[in-house]
C-alpha cells in the first residue's frame, strides 16, 4: 500500500511538473513579439561588431630545446665545459628556464625592433575592421626604436596616398599628458616629418607603388600607429604561448595569434632566431673568457712549477740524498744489524760477567766453572774446559786418596795456575767485549740519526714532490682544456631547432563567429525572459490564480473576470442569460455548494484590505443562488461602512442588523429585511445605523439568536462582513458561519497581505475556508483561453458603482476599483 502511495505522488509530482512547465512555456511563448525583436537586434548587433573584429589566426611551430651538453657526458661540446670541470662555475640548462626565455619581454623585444612591429600600418574601410598592411602598405612610415620607447603614449596617424604620389598626413600625439595633434602636406616621398616626441620618415614602398599587376589607380586612405616596443612587446606576449609537448621531451609548442599569417610566421622565425644568436653570443662569450682565462693560468702555473723543480734539486744537494727511498732503507737494514750486534755483545758481556763472579766467589774455590753457555770467545770456552777437567781429575782421586797425596798437591798447584789463567782470560774476554760494545753504540748512533732525520727528510720531499705533481698535472689539463676551448670557439651549434616550420590555421581562431551569433541570439532569447522574470518578480500584489496557489493551498472556488459595466448597481448576474460573468458565477456557485454540507448554510464573504470586490462577490452570489430557486438572504454584516445599498442599487434607509443587535428585545429580525427586486427568492437585511461599538455588537448573542432565526426561513444566508485584515469585526463573526469565502482582487490586493489567509487556515478561524479571485483581466491571461463567450457579452463595473471603507487604510487602486 505504501508503494502504491508513493507511485501516485510521484505521478501526480510528474504530473504538476508537466503542468509548471507547460504554462511557464505559455507563459512567455505569448510575449513571442519580444523574442523575435530582441534576437534580431542581438543578431544585427552581433554582425555589425563582427565585421569590425579583424580575424586572429593562431601560427604554430615546434622547437627542439637541445640539453646540456654536460649533462649527457658531452664535455667537448659544453662551451661551459672548461668553467665547470675547474668547479669554478655551474649552470643548468634546464628546459622550463629555456621556456620562460622564448616567452622572455625582452628577446620579444628584439624581434619587435628588427620587424618593426611596433609600427602598424592598415588600410581603412567604410564599413568594417580596418586591413592590416603588413609589408604591402604603399607607404613605408619608420621612426627609431630609441625614440619610439620614449613615447608616453601612441602617435595615430591618419594617412592619405594620391596616386600622383602625395602623401597628407594628419596626427595626435601626447606630450607631457596634454594631446596634441598636427597636419602636414608631402608634394613627394621620401619626406621627414619632425615632431616634438620624434622623427617621422616616410617613403615609398617600391614593391607595392611600381606594380606592374596591380599599380595604384586611387587614393588610399591609411591608418597608422607607432607604439612603444615595450608596450608592444608586452602585447605580442600575452598572444605568445609556449608550453612543452610532453614531460619526457625537450619539445616546445609555440602557438602565436596574429591578425595577418605572414607576420606571425616571420615573428616566430625570428623570434627563434634571436633566441639562438643571444644563446650563442652567450657559449662564445663564456668560452672567449675562458680562454684568456686559461691563458693566464698557464703561464702562472708554468712559473710556479719552475720553482718549485728548482726547490726540490736544492733539497736533495743539501741532504746528501740521491734516492730517498733506497737510502733510507739502507740506514734501516745497517741499524738493524748493528742492533742484533749489540744484543749479541750485551749477552756475551752478561755472560762473561756471570762466569767473572762466579769464579772469584770463594764459594765456588773447588766448583767447576759453567760451561756451554753460549760462549763465543773458544779460548774461554777451552780454558775452562780444561779447568774444569783438572777439577774433576782431582776429585776423582780424592775418592781412592787424601790431600798429602803428591800427585795431588801437583795437581792443586797445576789447578791454581789454570784457575788464574781462567780468571786472567775472563777479565781479558770481558775488556775486549766492553769495547766492542762502545763501537757498536757508535755506529749504532750513527744510523739510528739518520733513520731518526728520515721522517723530517721525507715530509719535506713529499711536500716539495706533491707541489710539483700538482703543477704538473694542472698544467697538463689547462693544455688539453685550451684545445677544447679553442674547438668550441670554431663549431658552435644553435640551442633551438624549428622541426615543424610556422604555420598559420586555415580558419580564425577569433572571432569565432558561430559562437558570438549562437552568443547572441541566446542573449537574445535571454533579455524578455530575463524582463518578464524581473517584472514578474518586482510585482507584488495579485495577478492571477498561480500568484494565489504560490501563496496558499487553500481551495479556490472561481475566477471572476474583468467585465463592462452594468446599467444599475453591480449585479452582473441575469436570469436565463449564458454570459461570461453567469457562467462564472454559476461555476463559483456550484463549487462552494460542494464544499458545504446538508446543514451548512451560513457564507461569509470577506478580504484583506477595502476596495477588493468583497460586497460585489457576495451580492452576484446571493443572486446566482436565489435563480437556482433557493430562499437567500444577504446580511450587511459591515456594520463600520455599510455597502449593499450601492451594490443593489438600493435607497438609504436607516433601519438595518444593527438595530436588532443594538436592542433584540424591542425590535423584530424581519421587519428589518427588504425584498429585492432583482429576484423574489432573494432578500436584503441592510446594516443599518453604523454604531459607536461594533465589534461588541458582533460579540453579543444577539447575532448568534439572528442568525439562527434567519436559517429558519432561508436556505442559504450571506454575510458580507468587514475587511478581515484591518479589523477584528469578522474574526469574531466567523463563529456563526459554516464557509468563510476570502475575496482577493487582481491588481488589487497586495500578496503580502492576502498571506494573512494561511493565518486563519493554522488558527482555523473558519470551519471551512476558500478564496475567490476578483477582477482577472482575460486579457493578461496570455496562457488560458475561453469558452464560448465574446467580448460583446463581457460585464463589469465601474467607478460609479464602488464604494469605499471609513477604517483609514486606502489604496490607490481603491479610487478605481471600487464597486467591486
Amino acid at each position: 500500500m505504501l508503494r502504491d502511495d508513493q507511485n501516485l505522488d510521484s505521478d501526480q509530482s510528474k504530473s504538476d511538473e508537466s503542468i509548471n512547465l507547460y504554462a511557464i512555456f505559455f507563459k512567455y511563448f505569448v510575449y513571442w513579439p519580444w523574442f523575435v525583436a530582441s534576437v534580431l537586434i542581438c543578431l544585427v548587433g552581433c554582425y555589425i561588431y563582427l565585421r569590425y573584429q579583424a580575424p586572429v589566426y593562431n601560427v604554430s611551430s615546434a622547437v627542439l630545446i637541445k640539453e646540456n651538453d654536460k649533462r649527457s657526458g658531452n664535455s667537448a661540446n659544453n662551451p661551459l665545459g672548461a668553467l665547470q670541470d675547474l668547479g669554478m662555475f655551474s649552470m643548468t640548462n634546464n628546459f622550463d628556464n629555456e621556456v620562460e626565455i622564448l616567452k622572455s619581454r625582452t628577446l620579444i623585444k628584439k624581434v619587435v625592433n628588427d620587424l618593426g612591429l611596433y609600427i602598424g600600418i592598415s588600410e581603412e574601410r567604410t564599413f568594417g575592421y580596418n586591413t592590416p598592411l603588413y609589408k604591402s602598405s604603399p607607404v613605408n612610415l619608420y621612426m627609431t626604436p630609441e625614440e619610439a620607447e620614449k613615447l608616453e603614449a601612441g602617435i595615430k596617424l591618419r594617412m592619405i596616398y594620391t596616386k600622383d604620389g602625395k602623401l597628407f598626413v594628419k596626427g595626435e600625439y601626447t606630450l607631457d599628458e596634454i594631446e596634441q595633434d598636427f597636419e602636414r602636406n608631402f608634394d613627394e616621398l621620401p619626406a621627414v616629418l619632425p615632431t616634438p616626441v620624434g622623427v617621422l620618415s616616410f617613403t615609398v614602398n617600391e614593391s607595392i607603388v611600381n606594380d606592374t599587376i596591380q599599380p595604384i589607380e586611387e587614393d588610399v586612405y591609411l591608418a597608422a600607429y607607432v607604439g612603444s616596443p615595450t608596450v608592444i612587446a608586452e602585447n605580442y606576449a600575452e598572444n605568445l604561448s609556449v608550453e612543452p609537448a610532453s614531460k619526457t621531451t625537450t619539445i616546445a609548442l609555440l602557438s602565436l595569434q596574429s591578425t595577418v599569417k605572414q607576420r606571425g610566421i616571420d615573428f616566430i622565425n625570428r623570434l627563434i632566431a634571436f633566441y639562438n644568436q643571444d644563446t650563442n653570443d652567450e657559449k662564445n662569450e663564456v668560452a672567449q673568457k675562458s680562454a684568456e682565462f686559461i691563458e693566464e693560468r698557464i703561464g702562472i702555473i708554468n712559473r710556479e712549477l719552475g720553482t718549485t723543480e728548482s726547490e726540490l734539486a736544492d733539497f736533495k744537494q743539501r741532504s746528501g740524498l740521491t734516492d730517498l727511498t733506497s737510502d733510507a732503507q739502507l740506514a734501516l737494514q745497517e741499524n738493524s744489524r748493528y742492533e742484533q750486534q749489540r744484543t749479541e755483545n750485551a749477552t756475551q758481556i752478561s755472560l762473561v760477567t756471570y762466569l767473572h763472579d762466579y769464579i772469584n766467589n770463594p764459594k765456588n774455590l773447588d766448583e767447576v766453572i759453567p760451561a756451554n753457555v753460549g760462549l763465543k770467545d773458544a779460548n774461554l770456552a777451552s780454558i775452562i774446559e780444561q779447568y774444569n777437567t783438572m777439577l774433576i781429575e782431582r776429585k776423582r782421586l780424592l775418592r781412592t786418596s787424601s790431600e798429602n797425596n803428591p800427585a795431588i798437591i801437583n795437581m792443586n798447584t797445576g789447578i791454581e795456575a789454570m784457575r788464574y789463567n781462567v780468571q786472567t782470560t775472563v777479565n781479558s774476554v770481558l775488556k775486549g767485549l766492553q769495547i766492542t760494545r762502545d763501537d757498536i753504540d757508535r755506529q749504532a748512533r750513527k744510523f739510528e740519526g739518520r733513520i731518526s732525520n728520515a721522517p723530517l727528510q721525507e715530509k719535506e720531499f713529499m711536500t716539495i714532490s706533491r707541489q710539483q705533481e700538482i703543477k704538473a698535472a694542472l698544467y697538463i689539463m689547462l693544455l688539453q682544456k685550451r684545445e677544447e676551448n679553442a674547438i668550441t670557439l670554431a663549431a658552435t651549434a644553435n640551442n633551438g631547432r624549428i622541426i615543424e616550420e610556422p604555420l598559420p590555421g586555415k580558419y580564425p581562431v577569433s572571432p569565432r563567429k558561430k559562437v558570438f551569433m549562437l552568443a547572441a541570439l541566446m542573449l537574445g532569447l535571454g533579455i524578455p525572459v530575463g524582463i518578464i522574470y524581473l517584472n514578474d518578480l518586482l510585482k507584488y500584489k495579485i495577478e492571477n490564480r498561480e500568484d494565489v496557489e504560490k501563496i496558499t493551498n487553500v481551495a479556490v472556488l472561481g475566477e471572476i473576470p474583468l467585465g463592462a459595466k452594468p446599467e444599475e448597481g453591480a449585479i452582473v448576474v441575469r436570469e436565463n442569460r449564458n454570459d461570461m460573468m453567469e457562467e462564472t458565477f454559476r461555476a463559483l456557485r456550484t463549487n462552494m455548494l460542494f464544499m458545504l454540507g446538508s446543514d451548512e448554510k451560513v457564507i461569509l464573504f470577506s478580504s484583506s484590505q477595502p476596495g477588493e470586490g468583497k460586497s460585489f462577490i457576495a451580492g452576484n452570489t446571493a443572486v446566482s443562488l436565489a435563480y437556482m430557486g433557493k430562499k437567500v438572504i444577504i446580511v450587511g454584516m459591515d456594520i463600520r461602512k455599510p455597502g449593499l445599498n450601492k451594490v443593489f442599487n438600493m435607497s438609504r434607509r436607516a433601519e438595518g442588523i444593527t438595530n436588532y443587535l443594538s436592542d433584540p428585545k424591542h425590535s423584530n429580525l424581519f421587519d428589518l429585511i427588504q425584498r429585492s427586486d432583482i429576484s423574489p427568492n432573494l432578500d436584503i437585511l441592510p446594516g443599518g445605523l453604523i454604531p459607536p461599538n461594533p465589534t461588541e455588537l458582533v460579540a453579543s448573542d444577539a447575532l448568534d439568536k439572528a442568525i439562527e432565526q434567519l436559517k429558519e426561513h432561508y436556505d442559504y444566508v450571506i454575510l458580507d462582513t468587514a475587511p478581515i485584515g484591518l479589523v477584528t469585526d469578522t474574526a469574531i463573526i466567523g463563529r456563526v458561519a459554516d464557509l468563510c469565502v476570502y475575496v482577493c482582487r487582481a491588481d488589487v490586493t497586495p500578496k503580502a497581505a492576502f498571506g494573512y489567509i494561511n493565518t486563519l487556515r493554522d488558527e482555523k478561524k473558519f470551519s471551512k475556508l476558500a478564496t475567490v479571485i476578483n477582477s482577472i483581466d482575460m486579457s493578461k491571461r496570455k496562457n488560458s483561453y475561453g469558452y464560448g463567450y465574446g467580448k460583446k457579452y463581457g460585464y463589469g463595473y465601474g467607478k460609479r458603482y464602488g464604494y469605499g471603507y471609513g477604517y483609514g487604510y486606502e489604496t490607490n487602486e481603491k479610487k478605481k476599483s471600487e464597486g467591486k
